[in-house]
C-alpha cells in the first residue's frame, strides 16, 4: 500500500469534535465586533513578499527567519501572510477606504515557519481589529475596553494587561541613541542574536527571551524618559482612562513588541497558565505604518488575538454541539418520508439542529446512534405515526416518558421541551419557537 500523506508539520486539522469550541469563539467575537460597530474585510492569503519588508521590517526574526516566500511561475516574489495588519491597510489603501475614519477587523489563517510547540504554530489563526484616523487615546482605550468585554463573554478571568509607550519616531531615536550606547558597553554580556540587533534595531534586544539577560535588559534605560509633552500626556490619559474603567495593568517598559511599525501604546493581554506562549492578545498603535506603504498620513491602531491559544484556555464544558433532535425513522413508508418531514421542521424552526437518521437500520440500532448523537430528544417515526399525521417524542437525556405528537404541534411543543431540557439553542431568546410560530 502507498504511505499515508499527513499534514504538513506545524499545521493541524480542526475536527469536528474540536471545532463547536472555534464556531463558538469565532460567534462570540463576531457578535461584539458588531456591537461596537466594527466592520469584517477579508484579505488574499497570499501578497507581494515587499509588502511585509517594508511594513514588518527586513531585520525582524518574521521577515528574516520565518516568513514563508517563494518566487511564482512569473517570477513574482510572493508570500504567504505572516500577520494581517500589513495586508489590512494595504487594502485601505488600495481601496479608498481612508477618506473617513474606519473601523474594521478580519478573522483567518496566518503563516510563519516556527518550531512548532505549544500555542506557536505554523500555520496559526488569528482576529484582528484595526482603526484608521483617529489618534486620541480614547480608541486606543475603546480596543482594551473591548478585549476586557471579550474575555468576560469567554469566562476568562485569569488574563492580566501590561502596556506601555515607544513614543513617536524622534522620542525613539533619541532612546535608540541612549540604549545603543549602553547595550554596547555591556556587549560581552548580548547574546548572538542581540549583537546582530544592536546594529540594526537595538529596540528588539528587550524583547529578548534569553534568561542571562534579563538583568542586563532590567537595568537598561527607560523609553519613558525621552517622552515628549504630547507622548506623555497621550500615555498618562490611556492610563487615566484605564482606572476610571477599574482595569488593573502594569506599565512595561521592556514590552517593545516584535514589528517594527508600532509607536507609542503597546500593550498585550497575558494568560500564566499557557507556559512561554502566554500572550492571547497584542497590539498598539502604528500611527506611520499608512505613509510607509504609499498611503496619505493616517493614524493608526489595533490589535489581534491568537485563537488556538484562547482555546486552549476556554472551558468546552458548558458548549453544546450535539443536535436538539434526532430522527428514528422506522418501516419503508417512514423512512421515506423522514427527510422530507425533518425539512419541513427545520423550515419551520431555522434555529432546531436536527439530525434525520439515514441508511436504514433496526429501531435499536437507530436509537444508539440518536444517543451517541448527544441529542436531548429522539423523534420517532414509524408507519403507524405517518399513518396517523403524528411523532414519537423520546427524552434521551433526562427522566421522561416517550408521548405522541401531532405532526402540525411540534413546532410549539418542540422548543417547549428542549428549553426545559437546557437546550442552549432553544432557550436563547426563544427562538426555535419564535421561528416556528413566525412561519405558520
Amino acid at each position: 500500500m502507498p504511505n499515508k500523506i499527513q499534514a504538513i508539520r506545524g499545521m493541524h486539522d480542526i475536527l469536528p469534535e474540536r471545532s463547536a469550541l472555534w464556531q463558538h469563539l469565532e460567534e462570540k467575537a463576531r457578535n461584539l465586533l458588531d456591537r461596537y460597530g466594527y466592520r469584517e474585510l477579508r484579505t488574499p492569503l497570499v501578497e507581494v513578499t515587499e509588502l511585509f519588508k517594508r511594513s514588518i521590517g527586513e531585520v525582524t526574526d518574521i521577515v528574516e527567519k520565518e516568513m514563508y516566500s517563494f518566487a511564482d511561475r512569473g517570477g513574482d516574489k510572493l508570500a504567504l501572510r505572516p500577520e494581517g495588519t500589513a495586508s489590512c491597510v494595504r487594502a485601505a489603501i488600495e481601496h479608498g477606504l481612508l477618506e473617513q475614519p474606519q473601523r474594521l477587523w478580519y478573522c483567518g489563517p496566518m503563516f510563519r515557519r516556527e518550531r512548532p510547540q505549544r500555542g506557536r504554530y505554523r500555520q496559526f489563526h488569528q482576529i484582528g481589529v484595526e482603526v484608521f484616523g483617529l489618534e486620541g487615546p480614547d480608541i486606543d482605550l475603546e480596543l482594551i475596553l473591548m478585549t476586557r468585554q471579550f474575555w468576560r463573554m469567554l469566562g476568562l478571568d485569569n488574563l492580566r494587561l501590561e502596556i506601555n509607550s515607544l513614543g513617536d519616531a524622534h522620542e525613539r531615536a533619541l532612546y535608540r541613541d541612549d540604549l545603543s550606547a549602553y547595550l554596547s558597553s555591556h556587549s560581552e554580556r548580548l547574546d548572538g542574536d542581540s549583537l546582530k540587533r544592536l546594529s540594526t534595531n537595538p529596540l528588539r534586544v528587550l524583547d529578548s527571551k534569553n534568561p542571562a539577560m534579563q538583568q542586563l535588559i532590567a537595568d537598561a534605560p527607560s523609553l519613558l524618559d525621552c517622552l515628549g509633552e504630547a507622548t506623555r500626556t497621550h500615555f498618562t490619559n490611556l492610563c487615566s482612562g484605564l482606572d476610571s474603567a477599574g482595569i488593573p495593568y502594569q506599565i512595561n517598559q521592556r514590552l517593545v513588541r516584535g514589528l517594527d511599525y508600532y509607536n507609542r501604546t503597546v500593550f498585550e493581554w497575558i494568560s500564566d497558565d499557557l507556559g512561554a506562549q502566554g500572550t492571547v492578545c497584542a497590539g498598539g498603535r502604528y500611527d506611520g505604518l499608512v505613509s510607509q506603504l504609499g498611503g496619505r498620513p493616517t493614524p493608526a491602531v489595533g490589535f489581534a488575538m491568537g485563537l488556538e491559544r484562547l482555546i486552549e484556555l476556554i472551558d468546552p464544558g458548558h458548549i453544546d454541539s450535539g443536535p436538539d433532535a434526532y430522527l428514528v425513522a422506522v418501516g419503508e413508508r417512514a423512512q421515506a418520508a423522514a427527510p422530507l418531514l425533518a425539512d419541513r421542521l427545520r423550515e419551520q424552526m431555522p434555529k432546531l439542529r436536527l439530525l434525520c437518521h439515514c441508511g436504514g437500520g433496526s429501531f435499536k440500532s437507530q436509537f444508539k446512534k440518536a444517543d451517541r448523537s448527544g441529542s436531548q430528544i429522539a423523534l420517532v417515526l414509524g408507519d403507524a405515526e405517518l399513518d396517523q399525521n403524528s411523532v414519537g417524542l423520546k427524552p434521551l437525556r433526562h427522566d421522561g416518558e416517550q408521548r405522541t405528537v401531532a405532526f402540525e404541534a411540534l413546532h410549539e411543543i418542540l422548543p417547549r421541551i428542549l428549553a426545559e431540557r437546557g437546550s442552549e439553542t432553544s432557550a436563547s431568546e426563544s427562538s426555535i419557537g419564535e421561528a416556528g410560530i413566525r412561519a405558520e
